[in-house]
């Protein structure tokens, strides 16, 4: 009895839910594979670690950014589609303070707060590195989070609060004029071109089991920094009255504010919160990169979206999840397709998550 109930369950999953039997296949397809082109030498155990840690770091960074966005959605009930230029923004901002510290007697203030947009000064004179310039980097970090705290403020002030009783798709359609606004604010002030702004430093090289590795130094900065922040918003909501607030007006915002929440400073303080991540998260995007231009943060928006998704729309834990496996897959893919199709890869990758939990990864965990 019991054999025929499971093999009537079994069809009935297999005709209700081809797609996820359809997904289960292709995973051990490929994990079959990969194990094959580890074995038969196609792929070495040194190229397979580089390509995990680099899926690391750009996952660190997505989730990093995803938390803003998801905390912005949870409490605030909209999609923020401005969140990718507060990330360039808070970036452009911090590294105009880097550079004027780094370059003071060097080059002309002017020149120095636009990065050298005249080609008048370049990176290298400055040898703006956690190496060689570590206080105008520690500096530049602080600068990119309040510039971008003190964007989203201003923007909030301005547009949202007097819409905050609109629904979410006027939110979103105003969050879509501000991003471009603040997308060609940037390029008045900075230019279009990209440019380079950060030097790299020689990076820790060894062997270990057989195994070479390499750690540049920008790379070890992001992933202590992006670590740090994620420890730290995680007590921030577990351990402080903030946070209680927080998870209060994300279960129910109308209960939160009968129980005397006072609910436009918790505004405030996922507004402060949130772009602060972003702004540091660009900030560090650029310092592990090098180059700088005005749509990076337009550009990596679409993962970050696809993180949140993925990670459960709401939840801050899955918004940092979310980033590790997109960025993971983005970078983990180039074993099979060439460095084009890597995105596709990923977002491939979400839907099959989806098809299984469509939810996302942390279905029902709102803020925490």
């Amino acid at each position: 009895m019991g054999i025929a109930d499971n093999t009537s369950r079994g069809r009935q999953f297999i005709t209700e839910r081809p797609m996820v039997l359809l997904g289960l296949i292709v995973g051990l397809v490929v994990l079959f594979d990969l194990g094959n082109k580890l074995m038969t030498g196609q792929v070495t155990a040194s190229t397979l670690f580089v390509l995990v840690w680099r899926g690391i770091v750009n996952g660190l960074v997505i989730g990093l950014a995803g938390v803003g966005l998801s905390m912005t959605y949870s409490i605030l009930n909209f999609a923020n589609f401005a969140h990718g230029d507060y990330i360039s923004s808070g970036a452009f901002a911090g590294w105009a303070a880097t550079w004027v510290v780094a370059g003071l007697g060097v080059a002309d203030i002017g020149s120095l707060i636009v990065l050298g947009a005249g080609g008048d000064v370049y990176s290298s004179q400055l040898q703006t590195s956690v190496v060689g310039a570590p206080l105008a980097i520690i500096i530049g970090i602080v600068v990119a989070g309040a510039g971008a705290i003190a964007l989203s403020l201003v923007v909030d002030r301005l547009v949202y609060k007097p819409m905050r009783n609109q629904d979410g798709i006027a939110l979103l359609i105003a969050s879509i004029g501000v991003a471009f606004i603040l997308r060609y604010l940037l390029v008045f002030v900075f230019g279009s071109a990209p440019r380079s702004v950060a030097e790299t430093p020689p990076a820790v090289k060894g062997t270990l089991a057989g195994v070479q590795y390499s750690f540049g130094y920008h790379e070890l900065t992001l992933v202590i920094c992006a670590i740090a922040l994620m420890v730290g918003v995680h007590l921030l909501l577990q351990r402080t009255k903030l946070g209680k607030a927080m998870r209060a007006m994300s279960d129910n915002k109308d209960l939160a504010r009968v129980t005397g929440i006072p609910t436009e400073q918790v505004i405030r303080w996922t507004w402060v919160i949130g772009a602060g991540l972003a702004g540091v998260a660009g900030y560090l995007l650029i310092l592990e990169s090098g180059t700088i231009a005005y749509n990076r943060g337009w550009i990596l928006l679409l993962l970050i979206f696809a993180a949140v998704i993925l990670g459960g729309i709401g939840s801050i834990y899955g918004a940092i999840l979310g980033g590790l496996v997109i960025g993971l897959a983005d970078t983990v893919s180039l074993v099979w397709l060439p460095s084009e199709f890597t995105q596709a890869a990923a977002f491939g990758l979400m839907i099959l998550i989806l098809l299984f939990k469509p939810n996302g990864l942390f279905a029902g965990r709102t803020t925490a």
